[in-house]
């Protein structure tokens, strides 16, 4: 199973490395937003865990809360802590470049997790870690055209407006869908903001708008599920294919039931453990490439079985 053997994979990886390292290090975090998802819950447990295991780091570990200027804040207390290595989790891929530019004229590795930054940054960081999200939305405009048989009217619902993410899976999805169906149409895009509330007002708006609805792309489970929520209310789920990218365990059972037609299978654990082993070979002063992602395929009913349940 692709999964399974994957993270195993990872797993062996990073303890083996880890286990050859032999100088301590203090490394420092700052999280975009934990409470704004479970995905980001479980990506802190997880990264705290990983680090628990290791005798010769230690971690601090910080949120920003979505807030572009406390983490600009926590990226010059680590600064001044003298941290051997930072990892940030970017709130806005533009605005924390001035203080990346800061650690690294302080002679401090940064390293970027899960969400890219800006180009302008790239000269300023170590590595990143984390999916490639252009090719997630690239593979969820594939599975739409295979749903709708390259012929529909969908719409999307985006992630947060501003956020590298988001910006990057609508953007995969965009190109790929005008590439791989020109017969398919999307007629309108509004975002959601991850949340899952949200997205089932976002998508009760467009039932309200539009007559005719074959498909919708969410950029993540949770607002897909909000969703199918909405067209399950209004009793339009049966018309419509919902593809969505991270696959959450609420989008993970849609695809058991039949209501839910696809995702993008991405571990936060697997995230957690490549960040920090990615700052840790940085650290021990291997070559590191400047991208570092990890694999994230297409999950559907087909496959389902090869993929464990996510925790999050």
């Amino acid at each position: 199973m692709f999964y399974k053997t994957a993270l195993a994979t990872s797993v062996m990886i990073l303890s083996a490395g880890l286990a050859q390292a032999e100088e301590s290090y203090r490394i420092g975090i700052t999280q975009n937003n934990v409470g704004v998802d479970s995905y980001q819950t479980t990506y802190e447990s997880a990264f705290e865990e990983a680090a628990d295991e290791l005798d010769n780091v230690e971690v601090v570990v910080l949120d920003a809360g979505g807030d572009v200027a406390r983490q600009i804040g926590q990226v010059r207390n680590l600064i001044q802590q003298r941290v051997d290595a930072i990892i940030i989790w970017p709130t806005n891929g533009q605005a924390v470049i001035p203080a990346i530019r800061q650690a690294h004229k302080a002679g401090i590795p940064v390293v970027v997790t899960n969400s890219k930054i800006a180009e302008a940054g790239l000269d300023y960081i170590a590595a990143f870690s984390g999916p490639d999200n252009v090719q997630q939305g690239r593979s969820s405009a594939e599975m739409m055209c295979d749903a709708l048989a390259g012929e529909g009217q969908i719409v999307q619902v985006a992630g947060q407006p501003g956020y590298t993410t988001a910006m990057e899976r609508a953007q995969g999805f965009e190109e790929r869908l005008a590439e791989a169906c020109p017969g398919v149409e999307l007629v309108e895009t509004q975002p959601a903001d991850w949340n899952r509330e949200k997205a089932q007002r976002v998508m009760e708006n467009f039932l309200t708008k539009y007559d005719d609805i074959d498909g919708v792309y969410a950029g993540d489970d949770n607002m897909g599920v909000g969703a199918l929520n909405a067209a399950k209310s209004a009793d339009r789920a049966a018309e419509i294919v919902f593809i969505g990218a991270t696959n959450f365990a609420v989008g993970y059972e849609a695809i058991e039931r039949g209501e839910y037609y696809g995702s993008i299978y991405q571990s936060p654990v697997d995230d957690a453990e490549a960040a920090l082993q990615t700052a840790l070979d940085v650290l021990a002063g291997e070559d590191v490439p400047k991208m570092n992602f990890f694999e994230t395929p297409k999950i559907t009913a087909d496959n389902l079985a090869e993929f464990d349940k996510p925790v999050f």
